[in-house]
């Protein structure tokens, strides 16, 4: 059988999927190629990440496709339903990338309120005229230790947020349609570990609270982050979107920075990817980063393993 990962895959997983009697092609084949390719090489399961779209076309036009694989956890650029309704196999991988998300949103924070974007564009440009001054421009950093972080979804991504917070001291304050407490498990190197129970509230109540706030639920349909609730925020809030663009008004969260509502601000993910806004790009104020919340060695590794294993497990 043929597997076509549009959007790579780490060797681990070829080798695994290799020495089961697959056939791995890495090549990237353009969105508006994909028809012909998959038609012509009669490829059987197409792995992809966040850039390649499945849709119904597609999938309706290459019968020889018998499983969809996304190297992730959201599946927006695949049409689920239908595939599983024209009875083809839908998988991701929920659990491997978790931890380097976490660990971005917190690179993003830690980041932040010390003004290392901005000071990794300045340092370059006047470190060596105006070194003096930059220190005192920047030298009203704050620490994270003791202030509150609000995770709205408090699921797989959200709780490895949530140790990372509370291993570092910071109070935790969840919002989730779904879950009503959370149990977060803090483990340490020596093996030991701690348990924390974490009571969810309205989300009302976490963005009225929180220091910094921080996204981790699915698409939805509209900005659950926009002029109104930034205007519920404390003066001076710090927010972060590792999730999804579009949950956060892109405009509302310029016009806060403006206006002194936020302070901090991280954008691992835009509303308009692959050419997210020149405003948001080239405002000084926002820590930016391209997608890159699964992008490490490690949970490359992992994806590339646990898609594997289950496109073995189900079309050998």
């Amino acid at each position: 059988m043929k597997i076509l990962a549009n959007d790579g895959i780490s060797q681990s997983g070829i080798d695994f999927l290799e020495n089961n009697g697959f056939e791995v092609i890495a090549t990237k084949v353009a969105q508006n190629q994909l028809e012909n390719f998959i038609n012509e090489n009669s490829i059987d399961a197409i792995l992809v990440r966040s850039s390649t779209q499945v849709r119904q076309e597609l999938i309706e036009a290459c019968p020889s496709i018998k499983l969809i694989g996304r190297g992730g956890v959201g599946m927006d650029n695949i049409d689920v339903d239908y595939a599983i309704n024209n009875g083809l196999h839908v998988i991701n991988t929920p659990n491997a990338s978790s931890s380097s998300v976490a660990e971005l949103v917190f690179a993003h924070l830690f980041g932040m309120v010390r003004f290392l974007h901005q000071l990794n564009r300045e340092m370059p440009l006047e470190g060596d005229t105006r070194f003096k001054d930059l220190k005192k421009d920047f030298g009203n950093g704050t620490e994270l230790r003791g202030k509150t972080l609000g995770i709205v979804g408090v699921g797989r991504i959200g709780k490895e947020v949530a140790k990372i917070a509370l291993g570092i001291g910071m109070k935790v304050i969840a919002t989730d349609a779904f879950v009503s407490n959370a149990t977060i498990n803090v483990s340490f190197y020596n093996g030991q570990s701690i348990d924390i129970e974490v009571e969810t509230q309205p989300i009302s109540e976490v963005l009225k609270h929180a220091d910094f706030i921080t996204l981790h639920v699915p698409s939805q349909e509209e900005y659950i982050i926009g002029d109104a609730q930034f205007n519920s925020m404390k003066d001076g809030v710090g927010i972060i979107n590792a999730a999804r663009g579009g949950l956060l008004d892109e405009v509302a969260l310029v016009k806060a920075i403006e206006s002194g509502k936020v302070k901090y601000a991280g954008l691992d993910v835009f509303e308009k990817e692959p050419t997210p806004e020149i405003q948001i790009l080239m405002n000084p104020d926002i820590s930016l980063t391209p997608h890159i919340g699964a992008a490490t060695v490690e949970a490359q590794d992992r994806i590339g393993m646990e898609l594997a294993k289950q496109i073995v497990k189900l079309l050998s």
